[in-house]
């Protein structure tokens, strides 16, 4: 979770992306309780590859989510971005026996695995579309054959959404370090992990693919208001509804049990978040972040910060955290 969340901002520019909640979860605690449910053996560890702009209370973030899971964190730094396998690079110290390399800013669902000592590698996919977007793996009966990174013929359309099963981490060092010492990069002179992975299947080891039931993109604002939608419509409301007052919620909505609204509309599709406070005001298609105050306002199609205020607006609004807006 070292990338600088660009595409994000305002979001991302206090929050890092992956702390960015998801109705009421963040990126990050929905991928450690996705695989604590899913994998046939307990999490024991969980390393966090950061950039050097997180301060401590990231850091004591994810100590508090890691400790509900009863997952011992490490932290390392990515100083500079120069790509994902550079990335993995830097918990060099942890890449022993096996594990899972995940990119922290997607949300997904997926079926119970079993059967991961068949394989060396196993990478997740979902079928999409248009695979000219997309990393992809190729398939030949059960195995993967190749890994293509955005291609132009319809080689497959089973796009690789950054989630991988590694039995031997050890190899996978190994075969950065050949990144590294042979000069393999991209563009921009950054490391892939998938050409680390495309080493390790020249060399013979058994690649396998598992699905996802749904691959949700947060890389966007876009995606990831769209990925809010989703989880309105597919995840369980809370019907108590204890934090509210004069008001009338139009479905899907998700209210935190510590939010406040008094005398305001919401809804549909608005997700209002830990300690967030809404009055006299008309919100919908919006998401409102932890602690932020909303008065008096019309908005549609929004997002505000955490901690931030916005009296009187009624517009499209998207404000970063700890901003005012009068």
């Amino acid at each position: 979770m070292a990338g600088r969340g660009k595409r994000l901002r305002p979001q991302s520019n206090v929050t890092p992306k992956p702390l960015l909640t998801v109705r009421g979860k963040s990126m990050v605690e929905r991928i450690i309780a996705g695989f604590a449910a899913t994998l046939e053996r307990r999490i024991t560890d969980s390393v966090f590859i950061l950039s050097p702009t997180f301060g401590k209370d990231i850091t004591l973030q994810l100590t508090d989510i890691a400790a509900r899971f009863k997952v011992k964190p490490h932290f390392v730094i990515q100083q500079d971005p120069l790509g994902t396998a550079h990335a993995v690079a830097q918990a060099d110290k942890h890449l022993s026996g096996e594990g899972v390399v995940v990119y922290a800013d997607t949300v997904f669902e997926m079926d119970p695995v079993v059967g991961l000592e068949l394989s060396d590698v196993v990478a997740w996919v979902k079928e999409v579309d248009d695979p000219r977007r997309f990393g992809v793996a190729v398939r030949q009966e059960d195995r993967i054959v190749a890994f293509v990174e955005k291609p132009q013929e319809p080689i497959s359309n089973e796009a690789l959404i950054g989630i991988y099963y590694v039995r031997d981490l050890a190899q996978l060092k190994s075969a950065i370090q050949v990144l590294f010492d042979q000069s393999i990069c991209g563009k921009g002179g950054e490391y892939y992990l998938t050409d680390a992975f495309d080493l390790m299947l020249k060399d013979g080891l058994i690649f396998r693919t598992a699905g996802v039931r749904s691959w949700l993109d947060c890389g966007t604002l876009e995606a990831f208001q769209d990925t809010v939608r989703y989880l309105l419509m597919h995840e369980p409301q809370d019907v108590r509804r204890v934090g509210t007052s004069g008001s009338v919620l139009v479905e899907p909505v998700y209210l935190d049990e510590s939010a406040v609204v008094t005398g305001s509309v919401i809804g549909p599709y608005v997700c209002i978040e830990a300690g967030a406070r809404i009055n006299h005001s008309v919100i919908r298609n919006s998401i409102i972040f932890e602690g932020a105050r909303v008065s008096n306002a019309v908005l549609d199609n929004s997002l505000i910060g955490s901690h931030s205020t916005v009296v009187h607006p009624a517009m499209a609004f998207n404000v970063g955290d700890f901003s005012d807006v009068h």
